[in-house]
């Protein structure tokens, strides 16, 4: 059986989700954990139409940070130090276009470990996940070559499997990440703590 994780590396939430479907993963072995793009922040200029401007927008994020920080299990995300750094807050596609590449050349597991390693360096690391060298970086940590990956990020087949995974969330009116479906029906929206998670996707497997 498939589980579609919907996410983006923007996403704080996301952050704390992915270790419980790693360990939802482990928990049940016969499930096939596939990875969909989602993108909070889909173009380059959107932070400042959302939120009215870039700096009111970074305000605003960073809150999020907080609140999610205070129900990831280790408690790992730096938003101080995001805080101080002088970069515009990243938008969504560079990494997307990262995670897609990332898949191509390893599968899904390359997909996984590419975009956890996204998430360490934009929310514990606090670099800027849109520039092309922070980017090669991350592949070096998920063990891939970071030239290729550079390369395949620029491709349009790579773009196309990005807008492809941005309609199938919107297909299922999925508005936010992170998210999960098992079977095409929602098992989690947001950051479900792990007893939760467990008893929403246990229930669904014993009625497929």
């Amino acid at each position: 059986m498939q589980v579609e994780f919907f996410h983006d590396p923007l996403c704080a939430w996301c952050y704390a989700m992915s270790p419980r479907v790693r360990q939802l993963a482990a928990e049940f072995p016969r499930l096939e954990v596939i990875h969909r793009s989602f993108a909070l922040a889909p173009t380059v200029d959107a932070i400042e139409k959302i939120f009215g401007d870039r700096a009111s927008g970074k305000l605003e994020i960073l809150n999020h940070w907080r609140a999610a920080n205070e129900h990831d299990d280790e408690r790992r995300m730096q938003p101080e130090l995001m805080a101080q750094q002088d970069f515009d807050y990243p938008w969504s596609m560079p990494a997307l276009l990262g995670c897609e590449a990332a898949r191509q050349m390893a599968g899904e597991a390359g997909y996984w470990d590419y975009f956890d390693a996204v998430q360490r360096l934009h929310l514990t690391a606090c670099r800027n996940i849109a520039d092309a060298e922070v980017l090669g970086d991350c592949a070096e940590q998920a063990g891939l070559d970071r030239v290729q990956l550079l390369i395949l990020s620029e491709q349009e087949a790579t773009l196309r499997a990005v807008q492809q995974d941005i309609a199938r969330a919107h297909s299922f009116g999925l508005r936010g990440v992170p998210a999960l479906l098992l079977d095409g029906r929602v098992v989690a929206q947001g950051a479900l703590d792990w007893p939760q998670l467990l008893e929403n996707v246990s229930q669904v497997m014993a009625q497929l």
